[in-house]
C-alpha cells in the first residue's frame, strides 16, 4: 500500500511557520532570512567583481584602486555599491550612466589619475633632488 501525505499549500511560507510561534519554527524563519540575505550578498559580489574588472581594463589600475573607484561613485551618488557596478555593467553593454553617475565617475578617474601621477613624481612644492650636493 502507498500512502500520500498532503501538505497545506502554504508549508513552505515563512508567515505560515511564524505563526506557529514555536521555538523550531522561529529558528527556520531565521535561517530563510539569513539565506536569503547572503543570496543577495553573493549575487551582488559578482556584479561588483564584474565592474571592477571593467574599470581595470578601462583605467589600467589595479583591483584596489578600481574597487575604490566604485566605492567613490558609489558615495559621490548616495547609491549603494551593488546598484553602482550593474550600472558600470549595463553602460558597457552600451546604456547609459545617469548624469549624477557621469559627473561623480569623472570625478573618481580624474582623482585617481592624479594620485596615480602623485606617486611617481615628488610634490609641486618639494624639489626633486636633482641638484642637490
Amino acid at each position: 500500500m502507498h500512502r500520500t501525505t498532503l501538505l497545506p499549500g502554504n508549508w513552505w511560507d515563512v508567515a505560515a511557520e511564524a505563526a506557529v510561534g514555536n521555538a523550531a519554527g522561529q529558528d527556520v524563519v531565521a535561517l530563510r532570512a539569513e539565506i536569503d540575505q547572503l543570496r543577495r550578498a553573493l549575487a551582488g559580489r559578482a556584479v561588483i567583481d564584474q565592474a571592477c574588472g571593467m574599470v581595470m581594463v578601462l583605467a589600467p589600475c589595479r583591483r584596489g584602486a578600481a574597487r575604490n573607484l566604485l566605492v567613490d561613485i558609489s558615495r559621490q551618488c548616495n547609491t549603494k555599491l551593488p546598484d553602482v557596478a550593474v550600472a558600470v555593467v549595463a553602460a558597457w553593454e552600451g546604456e547609459l550612466l545617469s548624469r549624477p553617475m557621469q559627473r561623480a565617475l569623472r570625478h573618481a578617474l580624474r582623482r585617481l589619475y592624479t594620485e596615480d601621477r602623485g606617486c611617481d613624481s615628488p610634490p609641486a612644492d618639494e624639489p626633486s633632488g636633482k641638484g642637490r650636493p
